[in-house]
């Protein structure tokens, strides 16, 4: 390039950040005076940072007064000069973090002598080929509506895709800077589910394709305006992370609003509103071909409940499988050409190891879940596989280690039945797998966790006399071919042609969307790629249970080997525990105190956070849904920073170091370690001074670079290659914003353990692994390789490890490191010295100007909002006076009825004392009654008693005397005739004589006293009763008497105390 050696070395005063790709910082160098402003005619524009789309370095040095954070939308850089910062290599597809873009990066055509990409387009087949023709080759019968003279002028990638502002502008750019242009035609559908396409107008072939569903906004130019016979679109790219714009303008002026209701038409009309019994034209034999694209991906249980996606070896292409864990099967089906055919159901999905297999040797799976994913867009089947079974002991079995070219083979098949076809639609998959012990640490961090396989599925239509009835199927299978399948039976046509070089077309051809993010193309490597494996091996895992038992003894002094266990890597599952030792957070309870109060806070910087939020680690499960749970986290974390530090407040990159915190500890704790690293660390030290610190880094990796690795050194001057185009974003985010996570991990292990130093010997050992590329590559080529190649590098874990082992064997004095300090700091005061004072004196002028403009803004923000704060006050003082008086109010009559209810009290307390003397009085004359009651019972007891005595006693003297008689019967032998032994009167006969008369006297005499005694007993009995009677009917009146006092008691009166005391208790309250 010719203005390579217009860019300074660092010794240049550069003070500024501009941006060179879509997420790496540039520091770039002043130009000088007669570079033209944008600013009002001066040569410093408004501190803020633009992107600048892989622009020149005269552009690069533009942008010198450019730091951090975003400029004001008046301050924006021109077209022309945007235009010109796109044209080296526009490939800024990766996701821009907002204070990194505050413009869109733009992919513009490359200019002439520029690098031209080839692109492999179809074309139509040969004649003998009609059965296998590409299924993206244009169908001229289709339900769409033809656009000639048309000419593509370019496309850019974008970050506000329905943004009208942002797509004129982009318009405007294209439309007055494009130097090449491509005569295309458009195709555009009148269905939703159709796909709009660029035509050659020459053979009518397809340069690319772009689904309806993945355009997004339509738009032309105004009229009036030298756009207004252009219009545009922008479609989501590369898995809807990246957005671009497609720009074209029509030779017939007024086409452009009949295409753009096209694009309308498409975007509201239904392939279900149309007549499924309307027949078009003569089809071809594509309009009959269905495309399904097919993935298969194998989860296993993680031990934890749930079932994780096993790794895919991209060198080998298998899968691999840890031997007995059980395992689940999940196929995604999803149409992607033609009308949608809907499916119905799946039954049966299918496994058998091996390849070629017969339908007889497939097994059944237990079907766990079928239906539509959650953007309806696939059809999601997933069955359980117990590797256990004797079906599968083939691929259960751990594949010998030494062996590694040996892979098994796995056919899965799905059965679906659609709707509109006759008969179920079987689709096989077959697969590499590899299996290895269960113990086995597995970690392909960026392999594709799926295969995925398109199908071509032909069909005739059945014609309405053949149909059973108006509701039967609609087609027939004619064929069901898989891509592999047609690939290996294409032998008289070839697929694609190459462009010729010399044409100007073949650099203006827009690509199609690419969806496999795993391909080696030119697209950046997603921040927050691959998962990192908790699994370890148990010795390691007791070596640092040991040290971590002594380590808690003792927290101020770090065990003896630490250092070498930390070079091999701390084991993921005790990362957090680690890396708040290291950091010293073991004793944080006043960061956690100060960070739950300073979430609470407002940030000045907010909406930057919250811009950048969505940008960080897109690629990460945590991070990636939008107000979820880490962006959450994320946000509080990077608000509570700005507010704690209001030096440096939020700075670019601080996202992703607190990413990486939180995924190991909670937000609380990883606030901690973030306010340490940049504090204790010296991480804060590079964003201040305009990022003199980090100049000054940039000039000891250069001498670092000139010493450990010359030719490079050598090669970068050659090329004009500085160390701040390249290594920015190594040390403001720790490499934490493209590398893969596994080495961004045990690179924060290294920087907590050994210091922020450690960041010069990743960079060392990054250079050395790569010097024999850089040593081929350009200017261009060398940005592109740190931006898109380097990151990629390190996805297999053993390259990591081995940049790891490289970086950890550099010895990289501190003493080495100071001279250099030095070194920059005499080369800076030298350099002050030569400028020129009066061109000093105008820097620091236009500075000092910004800042008292700057300031003036913030004064008059400042008095707005105290004006706003007086009002607010005002009102907030009027609405507590209100409440005041209101309160008063209701005091006074709370007062009131205090005294009514202290009245009510006395009034309630007399009566209580009323009712205690009545039941007192009351129970006095019970109990007296009692007493009288208990009294006469004992006299009846004690006559009763009495006449007992007194019946005893004649009883004994009537035995005596009857004894007595007795035996003076037997003693007399006249009367022992009339007397048997029992004294009884013997039988008078007729023939005896009559007793003597005394004897009848006195049996006379004893009958009447016996009489007497039984008469007396009797009414003595009598009595005895009576008094029992009236015992019975006193004990009744006494329980009546003593259930009527507990009645009352536990009712009226106790009620009557309960409402009293309440009364009394409420007044109590109220009164405080």
């Amino acid at each position: 390039m010719d203005d390579k050696a217009s860019v300074g070395k660092i010794s240049v005063s550069s003070d500024s950040v501009s941006t060179l790709n879509s997420e790496d910082f540039v520091l770039v160098s002043r130009q000088g005076d007669e570079t033209p402003s944008t600013n009002n005619g001066s040569d410093d524009e408004k501190t803020g940072l633009k992107i600048v789309g892989n622009g020149s370095e005269q552009q690069l040095q533009k942008e010198l007064a450019d730091v951090l954070m975003d400029p004001p939308m008046d301050d924006q850089p021109g077209d022309k000069e945007l235009m010109e910062r796109s044209q080296l290599d526009g490939e800024g597809d990766g996701p821009l973090p907002d204070q990194l873009c505050a413009s869109s990066t733009i992919n513009p055509v490359p200019l002439v002598g520029l690098p031209k990409p080839e692109m492999s387009l179809p074309v139509k087949p040969g004649q003998g080929d009609s059965e296998v023709s590409s299924p993206f080759t244009p169908v001229a019968d289709e339900d769409s509506v033809i656009f000639s003279k048309l000419t593509y002028l370019g496309c850019a990638s974008v970050n506000a895709p329905r943004s009208e502002m942002e797509a004129l502008r982009m318009m405007s750019i294209l439309r007055s800077q494009c130097q090449i242009s491509l005569d295309v035609t458009l195709s555009v559908p009148n269905v939703s589910e159709g796909t709009v396409r660029l035509l050659d107008p020459q053979t009518n072939t397809e340069i690319a394709n772009y689904p309806i569903y993945k355009i997004l906004f339509c738009v032309r130019g105004h009229d009036g305006t030298p756009e207004s016979d252009c219009f545009a679109f922008t479609e989501s790219h590369y898995n809807a992370e990246l957005f671009r714009i497609h720009v074209f303008r029509c030779e017939i002026q007024e086409a452009v609003s009949r295409i753009l209701y096209s694009f309308a038409t498409a975007f509201r009309r239904s392939a279900k509103q149309t007549p499924l019994s309307a027949t078009a034209a003569p089809q071809t034999p594509d309009s009959d071909i269905f495309t399904f694209s097919v993935s298969l991906e194998i989860k296993e249980d993680d031990g934890k409940g749930y079932f994780s996606a096993v790794p895919k070896d991209k060198d080998r292409q298998c899968f691999k499988l840890r031997q007995g864990i059980d395992k689940k099967i999940v196929i995604y089906v999803q149409q992607t050409t033609n009308k949608e055919l809907a499916i119905e159901r799946c039954f049966g999905l299918l496994l058998s190891p091996g390849k070629d297999v017969r339908n007889s040797d497939m097994h059944l799976l237990d079907l766990e879940s079928m239906g539509k994913s959650s953007d309806g867009k696939s059809y999601v089947i997933t069955g359980s596989w117990n590797p256990k079974s004797p079906h599968f002991q083939v691929v259960n079995e751990e594949t010998p280690k030494g062996d590694t070219d040996k892979v098994l083979f796995m056919t899965t098949a799905v059965d679906l039945v659609i709707t509109e076809v006759q008969e179920p639609v079987r689709f096989l998959l077959e697969t590499k797998v590899r299996v290895c012990s269960p113990n086995e640490r597995l970690f392909w961090p960026f392999s594709k966790r799926s295969t995925t396989e398109n199908f071509f599925l032909k069909l005739k239509q059945i014609k309405q006399k053949e149909r059973k009835n108006n509701t039967d199927t609609l087609y027939e299978v004619v064929c069901l071919e898989s891509e592999s399948e047609r690939e290996r039976r294409k032998t008289t046509a070839s697929p694609s042609v190459r462009l010729p070089q010399s044409g100007s077309q073949s650099s203006m051809i827009p690509s199609p969307p690419e969806d496999d993010e795993e391909e080696d193309n030119d697209e950046p490597l997603l921040s927050g790629s691959g998962d990192v494996s908790k699994e370890c091996a148990e010795k390691i895992l007791e070596t640092w249970g040991e040290l971590l038992s002594k380590w808690h003894l003792n927290l101020s002094v770090r065990p003896k080997q630490l250092l070498s266990l930390v070079r091999n890597g701390v084991p993921e599952a005790l990362r957090g525990e680690v890396w708040q030792l290291l950091a010293g957070c073991h004793n944080n309870d006043h960061l956690v105190e100060k960070y739950r109060i300073l979430i609470t806070k407002e940030s000045p910087q907010d909406s930057a956070i919250t811009r950048d939020i969505n940008r960080t680690f897109p690629a990460h499960d945590y991070f990636k849904d939008t107000g979820g749970d880490g962006q959450d986290s994320l946000y509080k974390i990077c608000k509570a920073y700005s507010v704690y530090d209001e030096e440096i407040g939020y700075c670019q990159g601080q996202s992703f170091l607190a990413a990486v915190l939180l995924l190991h500890m909670p937000e609380e704790q990883a606030f901690s370690v973030l306010v340490k690293i940049m504090f204790d660390y010296g991480l804060r030290e590079l964003f201040k001074q305009n990022f003199e610190d980090l100049h000054c880094k940039f000039y000891q990796l250069e001498r670092l670079m000139q010493e450990y690795i010359p030719d490079l050194y050598n090669h970068f001057l050659d090329i004009s290659l500085e160390a701040h185009m390249y290594a920015s974003q190594w040390f403001l985010t720790l490499f934490t914003a493209k590398f893969p996570l596994y080495m961004v991990f045990h690179i924060i292990d290294l920087l907590l353990s050994e210091g922020i130093s450690v960041i010069f010997n990743v960079a060392l050992g990054l250079l050395k692994t790569s010097k024999d590329d850089l040593l081929l590559t350009d200017f261009e080529g060398a940005l592109k390789f740190f931006r898109v190649q380097l990151p990629k590098r390190y996805r297999s874990e053993d390259n990591a490890k081995k940049l790891m082992e490289l970086a950890c064997n550099m010895k990289i004095s501190q003493k080495k490191l100071k001279k250099y300090e030095k070194e920059y700091h005499t080369m800076r005061e030298q350099q002050a010295q030569q400028e020129d004072p009066i061109e000093r004196f105008e820097r620091e002028n236009r500075r000092l100007q910004e800042a008292n403009m700057r300031l003036e803004q913030e004064n008059d923000d400042l008095a707005h909002e105290l004006v706003t704060s007086k009002i607010a006050l005002r009102k907030d003082l009027d609405n507590a006076e209100e409440k005041a008086d209101a309160l008063n109010k209701e005091l006074l009559m709370t007062k009131q009825k205090l005294i009514d209810a202290e009245e009510e009290k006395r009034r309630l307390e007399e009566e209580s004392a009323q009712l205690k003397e009545m039941c007192r009085r009351e129970l006095d004359k019970a109990e007296s009654e009692i007493k009288k009651n208990s009294s006469i019972i004992g006299d009846y007891k004690q006559i009763c008693s009495q006449l007992s005595e007194r019946l005893e006693k004649q009883q004994t003297a009537n035995k005596v005397e009857i004894e007595k008689i007795r035996q003076k019967v037997d003693d007399c032998e006249h009367c022992r005739e009339f007397f048997n032994k029992e004294g009884r009167v013997k039988g008078i006969s007729s023939t005896k004589e009559v007793l003597d008369e005394d004897t009848d006297e006195e049996k006379e005499t004893l009958k009447n006293q016996l009489r007497e005694m039984e008469l007396e007993l009797a009414q003595t009995k009598l009595q005895l009763v009576e008094a029992e009677c009236k015992i019975q009917d006193l004990e009744h009146h006494l329980g009546l008497a003593l259930s009527e006092v507990q009645a009352a008691k536990k009712t009226w009166f106790n009620r009557t105390l309960s409402s009293i005391k309440t009364a009394t208790g409420v007044q109590g309250k109220e009164t405080c």
